[in-house]
């Protein structure tokens, strides 16, 4: 048993050392060489401060901001209980929570009662923590926020534009709009 016991510890201590130490040093260096603002949470800074991270969705809910999908996660944007509601198609809860959403949607948005929403601003991600909006609801959400702020719409979408980001690869996804880098943005304009 001694001849079996030796070198199955021995083993056991050089995978753990080559796995559970070398492999996740040489991966996080790797990492901080080239993609240090990703490994270290992709964190967007206001005057020195970090104030969210451009990879996870945040509440905003006042009328001078953009506002994000609803969120799913927890009691609503809480990284530490990411996750969708479960929530079929044809649930009623469902049904009822997107028909809530599109009319105060609408209504804080100066919409017609019978104007199409976007699916992004009724309904929850996968996760619950999407930084990103469609393009057709930041420009639904455009005319309110340069209201709010007093800027020109024009100057507004502009800056929509300035924050959207393409498809991954040139291909994959749809173009979406950063909710936290577009109002950092905002603010920034004054």
């Amino acid at each position: 048993m001694r001849r079996q016991f030796v070198p199955a510890v021995a083993m056991m201590l050089a995978f753990t050392v080559l796995c559970g130490l070398l492999y996740p040093l040489a991966i996080t260096g790797l990492a901080q060489i080239g993609f240090s603002g990703a490994a270290n949470g992709s964190i967007a800074e206001r005057d020195g401060q970090a104030i969210g991270s451009t990879l996870l969705g945040q509440p905003f809910s006042e009328p001078g901001y953009f506002w994000p999908r609803p969120s799913a996660a927890g009691d609503g944007y809480d990284g530490a209980a990411s996750g969708a509601s479960n929530l079929g198609p044809s649930n009623p809860e469902l049904a009822k929570q997107v028909r809530t959403r599109a009319a105060a949607y609408r209504s804080a948005n100066g919409l017609a009662s019978d104007a199409l929403v976007p699916a992004d601003a009724v309904t929850a991600s996968g996760s619950g923590l999407d930084p990103h909006i469609s393009i057709a609801n930041a420009r639904l959400q455009a005319e309110r926020v340069a209201e709010e702020r007093g800027l020109d719409v024009a100057a507004v979408r502009t800056l929509i534009d300035a924050n959207t980001d393409g498809r991954a690869l040139g291909l994959l996804g749809e173009p979406g709009v950063n909710v936290l880098q577009l109002n950092l943005a905002l603010d920034a304009a004054g």
